[in-house]
């Protein structure tokens, strides 16, 4: 008898990723033998009934990871609503396992993009504390003067978050001066970012390509096109998702071991009024 967490044993059967299925089982969806699924739950699939939103959940499938250059004006999903072209109408022909996007790039937006069922790696690929760095190249009206360029390296407020790039440099000028293409590393990934970094800048992006994930990057694919990612660039991107970059917290440092804690206004005030 093996025991998994719950969202790991839906990430590994290819439904999701383990972060979507967190909240899966934070919003009620996921029922264990008929009841509803608590968080941090653990289970064996060998001998519980899982389901999601009332489907059955599977033994996993093997694992599988492709690239895919996403076109411009194609979406992100597994599936769309207003019945537009999605990433998987173009793996869909010869890939029978049943994989997803890792991570999003705009609608208007092109590049390299990550299809698998590995749940684990889809997770550690796009939670920032990982520090996996997405490289993307980005066409501008005009040239950024310097403070601008300090302004968008001091970033900006995405989705209630602070994000800034790691790093950003112009890469070329088009020719007549009238625009330029700057290459731009982030590690958040949130949903328009870089569009609302350079926005906040002053600029509007004429054209967004991603061009690396972490260590994988193929400038030979074509939009459209998509292959098997190697063994070699595989575990090269396992180790860049490795270890969490995200520092521990500091606890406040007492001055000589005795007083409140530097910083902690309320004891200072507690101090204060016993003198």
């Amino acid at each position: 008898m093996t025991e998994e967490r719950i969202q790991k044993i839906i990430a590994r059967s290819g439904l999701c990723s383990r972060r979507d299925a967190d909240q899966m089982v934070a919003e009620g969806r996921v029922t264990v033998d008929g009841r509803v699924a608590k968080p941090g739950e653990k289970a064996d699939l060998a001998t519980a009934r899982i389901k999601v939103d009332g489907r059955l959940v599977k033994a996993p499938e093997p694992l599988c990871y492709f690239l895919l250059y996403k076109p411009r004006a194609v979406m992100t999903t597994c599936d769309d609503p207003e019945e537009r072209k999605t990433v998987l109408d173009f793996v869909r022909p010869v890939v029978h396992e049943r994989v997803y996007p890792v991570g999003r790039l705009d609608y208007h937006s092109e590049g390299l993009l990550i299809l698998t069922n590995d749940g684990e790696l889809a997770a550690r690929i796009t939670h920032p504390r990982f520090g996996v760095v997405r490289e993307y190249l980005v066409k501008v009206r005009g040239d950024l003067t310097t403070p601008e360029y300090r302004k968008l390296m001091a970033g900006t407020s995405v989705e209630g978050r602070h994000v800034k790039p790691q790093r950003a440099e112009r890469s070329s000028k088009v020719r007549g001066g009238k625009a330029t293409w700057w290459r731009v590393e982030v590690l958040e990934g949130r949903t328009h970012e870089v569009r609302e970094l350079f926005l906040n800048a002053g600029h509007h992006l004429q054209r967004l390509r991603r061009t690396a994930i972490g260590t994988l990057r193929d400038d030979s694919l074509k939009p459209g096109d998509f292959r098997t990612i190697t063994e070699k660039e595989l575990v090269a991107l396992r180790r860049a998702a490795a270890k969490s970059r995200r520092p521990p917290a500091r606890r406040p440092v007492r001055q000589g071991g005795k007083g409140p804690a530097k910083g902690n206004s309320s004891a200072r005030r507690r101090s204060e009024r016993k003198r």
